[in-house]
């Protein structure tokens, strides 16, 4: 609308000949009365004559200044028009183009996408919407700065303009986001495939910017408007090229970064399935519906039973028990984990404190918990607010948590142990720990993976790494615990090397809270309720009749 009126105001002062016609108006005034005035001025300058006419003169001095202001007054107008002109195309420019890299921006990007599918499909050809997305931009601006990080995407633009052909339109679509659109033949689709098989090769080089060198990746998500039978009549337009090329651009994230993928209708179901499943997760925190499950961890030699992990599920009204493998990644990327692993420990402090106070109790703890520096202090105020025993805890984290930011996490360990809490090393031999991390991080026990412990099945009890695990342990004064035994060849074998903690199937699934009680009542191992005994310990009988069942099966997704 304003453009129309801008355009309108143009038109009505291009065509405003009010001052210009002043001016020739005078002009023509000039030569009449100047015709008469001149030659009698000659006259009486020449010959003494009698003078012109005061009249005729002051008519033709004023004719002249109306030439002069009609003649400024024109050139002025004419001068403005200009600059409106040259505002408004500067205007357009910023409308249409982004002003960091040159390239088109999103808002150009959909009609220039519309007006080159409309040619290339009148030729017979189809085209292909790549959208481009640099792997982990957020760390090099918080490491190097907006600037530097403005200045890759710069150098970024320019290296794909370079391999991409003359007839290609590239837009930058907000922040470190572009996207291109080309057209091609459909027959020959392996040339899309080629030219971004060279984007990898040619453009996320290192970016040298001065002294420094700056190492990226990228992930692209390509969409066509043409399939195996011609022209796809579901794609209406650049936005829905633009939402598929989008969709396969997060599924090349999600298979790990650093590659490419075509759209295809799955990666729209399994999208759409995890919005849902991110909704459910929200709800079902609200709701309650994440409880823990128990797993039991014994004794090798005496077969003890000395406590529980405790392992987090979803018992969700509509999946039913949902794996930790499905919806813990979703949280975390979520942000929702911190809250999700309080909930749970708060309920794993409750059924705990029912337990013979012998028993301890193992909790994971995610490597986003770990980035948190108030972590230690929220997890004490925690047991403070549950009344449960520090000394009976221990918190498991994995080897990677350890290369985000060991100083932290060390001070962390550290005052966690200070409190009595214990800390073991999940998941040992998995990850990157050096013999120095080992050595100077104060660990309290160390966690042989499952898939080491099950090569003693599949290797006839020699397994090299386990053993190596093992004298570490002995070396460093580490106690050791087993994962996954699920044979009794298996137990053998460990039962040789020395004194360890195990756990697994062998010794039964995870269990309920319910599952737990019932079975620590047939064994004893339950607080009982007595007269000086405090109002939140159990009564023996409530669960003496209580056989342990099968756990739920979790749900397949």
């Amino acid at each position: 609308m304003k453009d129309e009126e801008s355009k309108k105001s143009f038109g009505t002062a291009e065509r405003d000949l009010v001052a210009l016609g002043i001016a020739t108006a005078a002009i023509i005034m000039f030569v009449g009365t100047g015709g008469t005035v001149l030659p009698s001025i000659a006259n009486a300058l020449l010959s003494n004559g009698k003078g012109p006419d005061p009249l005729l003169t002051n008519a033709l001095l004023l004719n002249i200044a109306l030439i002069i202001f009609g003649w400024r007054r024109y050139r002025q107008l004419t001068h403005e028009i200009s600059e409106r002109k040259r505002a408004e195309a500067y205007a357009r420019e910023l409308a249409e183009i982004d002003p960091l890299t040159g390239t088109l921006n999103r808002r150009s990007m959909t009609a220039a996408t519309d007006a080159l599918r409309a040619r290339t499909n009148a030729q017979g050809q189809a085209v292909a919407y790549a959208m481009i997305d640099l792997d982990n931009f957020k760390q090099i601006n918080d490491m190097h700065g907006h600037s530097i990080g403005d200045k890759v995407l710069v150098a970024l633009s320019e290296r794909i303009l370079n391999e991409l052909p003359k007839d290609a339109v590239l837009a930058r679509l907000g922040g470190d986001e572009f996207a291109f659109v080309i057209g091609y033949d459909p027959a020959l689709r392996s040339r899309i495939d080629e030219l971004v098989i060279r984007l990898f090769d040619r453009v996320i080089l290192p970016f040298r910017l001065g002294s420094l060198v700056i190492d990226a990746t990228m992930s692209i998500g390509i969409a066509t408007d043409c399939d195996e039978t011609g022209i796809n009549p579901h794609v209406t337009d650049a936005a829905e090229l633009m939402h598929r090329a989008d969709i396969a651009m997060y599924h090349a994230k999600k298979q790990g970064k650093n590659r490419y993928f075509w759209f295809e209708p799955a990666m729209e179901n399994e999208l759409r399935f995890r919005n849902e499943l991110e909704t459910s997760i929200r709800a079902g925190l609200s709701d309650g519906e994440f409880v823990p499950y128990y797993e039991q961890q014994v004794d090798l030699q005496s077969n003890e039973l000395v406590g529980f992990e405790m392992l987090a599920r979803w018992d969700s009204p509509r999946l039913g028990l949902v794996s930790p493998e499905i919806f813990i990644p979703i949280a975390e990327e979520m942000g929702l984990i911190s809250e999700m692993s309080e909930s749970l420990m708060e309920q794993a402090f409750a059924d705990a404190l029912l337990w013979d106070e012998n028993l301890t109790l193992s909790v994971n703890i995610s490597p986003v918990q770990l980035r948190d520096p108030w972590f230690a202090q929220k997890l004490l105020k925690q047991l403070i607010s549950s009344n449960f025993p520090a000394h009976r805890l221990e918190i498991e984290v994995t080897e990677s948590c350890l290369h985000d930011n060991i100083g932290m996490v060390r001070s962390m360990i550290t005052s966690l142990q200070n409190q009595g809490v214990k800390i073991s090393l999940d998941d040992f031999g998995t990850g990157y720990s050096s013999l120095e991390q080992l050595r100077s991080l104060p660990f309290d026990r160390l966690k042989i993976d499952r898939t080491f412990v099950r090569e003693l099945q599949e290797s006839e009890g020699n397994s090299t790494i386990v053993n190596a695990i093992v004298s570490l342990g002995r070396g460093l004064d580490l106690p050791i615990t087993a994962e996954g035994i699920e044979s009794e060849e298996i137990l053998a074998t460990l039962k040789k090397m020395g004194q360890l903690k195990g756990q697994g199937y062998f010794y039964g699934k995870p269990e309920s809270s319910e599952q737990v009680f019932a079975r620590l009542a047939k064994m004893s191992k339950l607080v009982v309720k007595n007269d000086t005994a405090d109002s939140n310990v159990l009564d023996l009988a409530e669960f003496e009749a209580i056989e342990p069942a099968e756990p739920k099966q979790s749900a397949s997704l």
